[in-house]
Protein backbone atom coordinates (compact mmCIF):
# COMPACT_ATOMS: atom_id res chain seq x y z
CA UNK A 1 0.00 0.00 0.00
CA UNK A 2 1.24 3.50 -0.85
CA UNK A 3 0.16 6.84 0.62
CA UNK A 4 0.66 10.08 -1.30
CA UNK A 5 0.22 13.41 0.47
CA UNK A 6 -1.63 15.66 -1.98
CA UNK A 7 -2.28 18.69 0.23
CA UNK A 8 -0.58 20.03 3.33
CA UNK A 9 0.48 23.36 4.87
CA UNK A 10 4.01 22.64 3.66
CA UNK A 11 5.12 21.26 0.31
CA UNK A 12 8.15 19.63 -1.26
CA UNK A 13 9.86 21.42 -4.14
CA UNK A 14 7.62 21.48 -7.19
CA UNK A 15 4.39 21.05 -5.21
CA UNK A 16 2.03 23.72 -3.85
CA UNK A 17 1.09 24.22 -0.20
CA UNK A 18 -2.10 25.51 1.40
CA UNK A 19 -3.84 25.29 4.76
CA UNK A 20 -5.51 21.89 4.49
CA UNK A 21 -4.94 18.18 4.16
CA UNK A 22 -5.48 15.45 1.58
CA UNK A 23 -3.96 12.01 1.20
CA UNK A 24 -4.38 9.42 -1.53
CA UNK A 25 -4.35 5.78 -0.43
CA UNK A 26 -3.25 3.46 -3.24
CA UNK A 27 -4.05 -0.17 -2.53
CA UNK A 28 -6.61 -2.53 -4.03
CA UNK A 29 -8.27 0.70 -5.22
CA UNK A 30 -7.51 4.41 -4.95
CA UNK A 31 -9.21 6.05 -1.97
CA UNK A 32 -8.89 9.79 -1.39
CA UNK A 33 -8.94 10.95 2.22
CA UNK A 34 -9.95 14.64 2.43
CA UNK A 35 -9.54 17.18 -0.37
CA UNK A 36 -7.66 20.17 1.05
CA UNK A 37 -8.95 23.75 0.81
CA UNK A 38 -9.14 24.21 -2.93
CA UNK A 39 -9.56 22.33 -6.18
CA UNK A 40 -6.69 24.41 -7.61
CA UNK A 41 -4.02 23.11 -5.25
CA UNK A 42 -5.44 19.59 -5.05
CA UNK A 43 -5.52 19.25 -8.84
CA UNK A 44 -2.04 20.74 -9.28
CA UNK A 45 -0.42 18.39 -6.79
CA UNK A 46 -2.40 15.38 -7.98
CA UNK A 47 -1.24 16.12 -11.53
CA UNK A 48 2.37 16.19 -10.29
CA UNK A 49 1.79 12.63 -9.07
CA UNK A 50 0.08 11.73 -12.35
CA UNK A 51 -3.27 11.21 -10.60
CA UNK A 52 -6.57 12.08 -12.32
CA UNK A 53 -10.11 12.10 -10.84
CA UNK A 54 -11.17 9.07 -12.90
CA UNK A 55 -8.51 6.97 -11.13
CA UNK A 56 -10.15 7.54 -7.74
CA UNK A 57 -13.05 5.28 -6.82
CA UNK A 58 -13.87 6.40 -3.27
CA UNK A 59 -13.51 9.51 -1.14
CA UNK A 60 -13.63 9.69 2.65
CA UNK A 61 -14.07 13.09 4.31
CA UNK A 62 -12.86 13.31 7.89
CA UNK A 63 -15.00 16.28 8.94
CA UNK A 64 -17.03 19.11 7.48
CA UNK A 65 -14.45 21.93 7.47
CA UNK A 66 -13.40 23.87 4.36
CA UNK A 67 -9.74 22.85 4.63
CA UNK A 68 -10.75 19.20 4.18
CA UNK A 69 -13.68 19.52 1.77
CA UNK A 70 -12.64 22.54 -0.35
CA UNK A 71 -11.24 20.50 -3.25
CA UNK A 72 -14.32 18.33 -3.71
CA UNK A 73 -15.21 19.78 -7.09
CA UNK A 74 -12.02 18.36 -8.61
CA UNK A 75 -12.66 14.77 -7.60
CA UNK A 76 -16.43 15.00 -8.22
CA UNK A 77 -15.60 15.17 -11.94
CA UNK A 78 -15.56 11.37 -11.64
CA UNK A 79 -19.26 10.50 -11.74
CA UNK A 80 -18.64 6.93 -10.54
CA UNK A 81 -17.52 7.99 -7.06
CA UNK A 82 -18.65 6.82 -3.67
CA UNK A 83 -18.18 9.51 -1.01
CA UNK A 84 -18.21 8.65 2.70
CA UNK A 85 -19.19 11.51 5.02
CA UNK A 86 -20.38 11.53 8.61
CA UNK A 87 -24.14 11.60 9.05
CA UNK A 88 -23.70 14.89 10.93
CA UNK A 89 -22.28 16.79 7.92
CA UNK A 90 -24.28 19.83 6.85
CA UNK A 91 -27.16 19.37 4.43
CA UNK A 92 -25.36 21.77 2.08
CA UNK A 93 -22.29 19.54 1.87
CA UNK A 94 -24.32 16.36 1.53
CA UNK A 95 -26.51 17.84 -1.21
CA UNK A 96 -23.44 19.02 -3.13
CA UNK A 97 -22.01 15.50 -3.05
CA UNK A 98 -25.32 13.74 -3.70
CA UNK A 99 -25.84 15.58 -6.99
CA UNK A 100 -22.70 14.06 -8.52
CA UNK A 101 -21.76 10.96 -6.52
CA UNK A 102 -23.12 8.19 -4.33
CA UNK A 103 -23.29 9.58 -0.79
CA UNK A 104 -22.71 7.14 2.08
CA UNK A 105 -23.32 8.53 5.57
CA UNK A 106 -21.20 7.07 8.37
CA UNK A 107 -21.95 6.95 12.07
CA UNK A 108 -20.46 3.66 13.27
CA UNK A 109 -17.29 1.79 12.33
CA UNK A 110 -17.57 1.23 8.56
CA UNK A 111 -15.79 -0.98 6.05
CA UNK A 112 -14.56 1.05 3.06
CA UNK A 113 -12.97 -2.01 1.44
CA UNK A 114 -11.04 -5.11 2.55
CA UNK A 115 -8.01 -2.98 3.50
CA UNK A 116 -9.59 0.22 4.79
CA UNK A 117 -12.00 0.96 7.62
CA UNK A 118 -13.51 4.12 8.98
CA UNK A 119 -13.17 4.23 12.75
CA UNK A 120 -16.67 5.72 12.77
CA UNK A 121 -17.88 8.98 14.24
CA UNK A 122 -15.82 10.11 17.20
CA UNK A 123 -16.52 13.41 18.87
CA UNK A 124 -15.33 15.96 21.35
CA UNK A 125 -16.58 19.34 20.22
CA UNK A 126 -16.42 18.38 16.53
CA UNK A 127 -17.42 15.09 14.89
CA UNK A 128 -14.68 13.41 12.88
CA UNK A 129 -13.84 10.07 11.29
CA UNK A 130 -10.37 8.63 10.77
CA UNK A 131 -9.17 5.75 8.61
CA UNK A 132 -7.57 2.51 9.76
CA UNK A 133 -5.51 0.92 6.99
CA UNK A 134 -4.51 -2.73 7.09
CA UNK A 135 -1.03 -2.94 5.54
CA UNK A 136 1.78 -5.46 5.30
CA UNK A 137 3.60 -3.62 8.09
CA UNK A 138 0.62 -3.32 10.42
CA UNK A 139 -2.16 -0.82 10.99
CA UNK A 140 -1.78 2.72 9.71
CA UNK A 141 -4.07 5.37 11.21
CA UNK A 142 -4.84 8.29 8.91
CA UNK A 143 -6.28 11.36 10.62
CA UNK A 144 -7.60 14.69 9.38
CA UNK A 145 -7.38 17.14 12.30
CA UNK A 146 -7.90 14.82 15.31
CA UNK A 147 -10.56 17.11 16.79
CA UNK A 148 -11.93 14.27 18.98
CA UNK A 149 -8.40 13.90 20.43
CA UNK A 150 -5.67 11.70 18.99
CA UNK A 151 -5.64 9.55 22.13
CA UNK A 152 -9.31 8.62 21.63
CA UNK A 153 -8.67 7.92 17.93
CA UNK A 154 -5.69 5.67 18.65
CA UNK A 155 -7.64 3.79 21.32
CA UNK A 156 -10.41 3.12 18.81
CA UNK A 157 -7.93 2.10 16.11
CA UNK A 158 -6.26 -0.30 18.53
CA UNK A 159 -9.45 -2.35 18.55
CA UNK A 160 -8.39 -3.47 15.04
CA UNK A 161 -4.91 -4.52 16.23
CA UNK A 162 -1.48 -2.98 16.87
CA UNK A 163 -0.96 0.47 15.38
CA UNK A 164 2.21 0.68 13.29
CA UNK A 165 1.92 4.27 12.06
CA UNK A 166 -0.13 7.44 12.46
CA UNK A 167 -0.21 10.15 9.80
CA UNK A 168 -2.08 13.45 9.59
CA UNK A 169 -3.08 16.47 11.64
CA UNK A 170 -2.85 16.07 15.43
CA UNK A 171 -4.23 19.54 16.33
CA UNK A 172 -3.43 20.43 19.99
CA UNK A 173 -2.60 16.84 21.02
CA UNK A 174 -0.13 16.73 23.94
CA UNK A 175 -0.76 13.31 25.53
CA UNK A 176 2.57 12.18 24.11
CA UNK A 177 2.62 8.86 26.02
CA UNK A 178 -0.15 7.70 23.68
CA UNK A 179 2.46 7.57 20.89
CA UNK A 180 4.65 5.06 22.71
CA UNK A 181 5.14 1.87 20.70
CA UNK A 182 4.17 3.42 17.35
CA UNK A 183 6.88 2.87 14.72
CA UNK A 184 6.15 5.80 12.38
CA UNK A 185 4.76 9.19 13.33
CA UNK A 186 4.09 11.79 10.63
CA UNK A 187 2.50 14.90 12.14
CA UNK A 188 1.24 17.37 9.57
CA UNK A 189 -1.25 20.17 8.81
CA UNK A 190 -2.71 21.56 12.08
CA UNK A 191 -0.34 19.87 14.56
CA UNK A 192 0.57 22.44 17.22
CA UNK A 193 3.33 20.49 19.00
CA UNK A 194 5.11 19.10 15.94
CA UNK A 195 8.60 20.07 17.12
CA UNK A 196 8.10 18.56 20.56
CA UNK A 197 6.89 15.30 19.02
CA UNK A 198 10.00 15.20 16.82
CA UNK A 199 12.22 15.74 19.85
CA UNK A 200 10.48 13.06 21.93
CA UNK A 201 10.33 10.52 19.07
CA UNK A 202 13.31 11.33 16.81
CA UNK A 203 13.58 7.87 15.24
CA UNK A 204 9.87 7.40 14.67
CA UNK A 205 9.10 10.91 13.39
CA UNK A 206 9.06 11.35 9.62
CA UNK A 207 8.82 14.59 7.65
CA UNK A 208 5.49 14.98 5.93
CA UNK A 209 4.35 17.57 3.42
CA UNK A 210 2.57 17.77 0.07
CA UNK A 211 4.56 15.59 -2.32
CA UNK A 212 5.61 13.07 0.34
CA UNK A 213 5.07 9.33 -0.18
CA UNK A 214 4.89 6.47 2.31
CA UNK A 215 5.11 2.78 1.41
CA UNK A 216 3.71 0.08 3.67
Amino acid sequence: MKLKILVDNQAKHGFKSEWGFSCLVEGMENVLFDTGSSAAVLSFNAEKFGVKPKQISKVVLSHDHFDHTGGLSWVLQNRGLKVFTLDSFSNETKEKIGKKAELIEVSEETKINEEIYSAGKLSNSIDEQSLVLKTGKGLVVLVGCSHPGLTQILEKASEFGKVHAVIGGFHGFSDFDALQGIDLIAATHCTQHKQQIKELFPKQSKACSAGAEFNF
